[in-house]
């Protein structure tokens, strides 16, 4: 058994993995506790994976004295975790929302279950992940879900049945922190065959409209839905106190052609900002939000994301209540 794991680490260290911590409900569920253990009065970021990829916290930290709470989860809409938000009265602080367009106006929750999670989880799973981020997390390189066993062996060129088409499931893109803090993996932007594997991912996924949303009509309609969450859940929390504000990322290439022919800035985002009455930045409205390096189209590269992160702190710092930033950020 050790001679079998010492093989598979090897391997995958071979590929490039290093290790880091996994992007699990655990991980996710120890950010949201923070909110009702005192720190429910700070900045929160929540979206799906530009936010969590591409909003630095220890550049945030460094120009705010602030480290934000990280509980974006990647492909899926903030809207519940901004409605469960709105139902705790622990908090009362800040609200960095990222508008990723195909996944906040379609509803879409790939990581649903990380809410249940935090409300369900005991005493034992809490111990796990504690030992698993002091023994194991730090020290194991295969210790993520895309290098698991059962996980190589489904995304392997299996014959595919008459009338179906293969899935071809997201790889690893970015390395994690114990806080949540995360960047782009170096191999995405270092490595061509791996950088055109990750675009392929979304090529396949981008080909036609959004489930649920082929007519205008039901295109209308969903948009709709998913706005009035976000109306109903921001006069909750702005009655409590809490100011916000939306951020539409850069993305760039097939991504975003895909985001303009489906889901037009005037009836999503206009709307959006309309309706809840909160202020929005959008990367096209901004120069310093531009011209950033996105090597498969949606998220930064590391380097990028750290400069992004310090534009974006004296953008936000413009509508909400932040920490002055200090003279190096003024500077930058």
């Amino acid at each position: 058994m050790l001679a079998l794991l010492a093989g598979w680490e090897w391997y995958w260290r071979d590929f490039g993995v290093t290790p880091a911590y996994r992007n699990d409900e655990s991980q996710w569920s120890a950010q949201r506790r923070r909110i009702n253990q005192g720190e429910g009065g700070g900045m929160v970021l929540v979206g799906s994976s530009r936010v969590l990829f591409d909003v630095q916290l220890p550049v945030w930290e460094q120009l705010t004295g602030e480290r934000p709470i990280q509980l974006a989860l990647e492909g899926t809409s903030p809207l519940p975790v901004l409605e469960d938000l709105a139902a705790d009265p622990d908090f009362t602080g800040q609200l960095l929302i990222g508008v990723a367009p195909d996944v906040f106006f379609s509803g879409f929750a790939y990581r649903a279950g990380a809410l249940k999670y935090f409300h369900r989880e005991g005493p034992g799973q809490r111990v796990g992940h504690w030992l698993s981020q002091r023994l194991i997390e730090p020290y194991v390189a295969f210790y993520d879900g895309d290098f698991a066993l059962d996980t190589v062996l489904a995304r392997q060129p299996w014959p595919v049945r008459p009338g179906t088409r293969p899935r071809i499931r997201v790889r690893k893109l970015m390395q994690q922190e114990a806080d949540r803090n995360c960047a782009m993996w170096s191999k995405v932007e270092t490595d061509p065959a791996y950088r055109a594997l990750a675009r392929s991912v979304w090529v396949a996924n981008l080909s036609g409209p959004l489930p649920g949303m082929a007519s205008p009509q039901d295109r209308t309609q969903v948009v709709d839905t998913q706005i009035a969450r976000a109306v109903k859940a921001l006069a909750t929390l702005c009655a409590r106190g809490v100011k916000a504000v939306f951020v539409r990322p850069p993305s760039d290439g097939a991504y975003l052609a895909f985001e303009n022919q489906y889901l037009p800035r005037a009836s999503t985002w206009d709307l959006l900002l309309a309706r809840t009455g909160t202020p929005g930045i959008h990367f096209e409205d901004t120069p310093q939000l531009q011209h950033y390096q996105l090597p498969e189209w949606s998220h930064m590269t590391a380097a990028e994301a750290r400069r992004f992160t310090a534009a974006l702190v004296l953008l936000v710092a413009q509508t909400l209540p932040l920490p002055a930033p200090g003279r190096r950020a003024q500077e930058r």
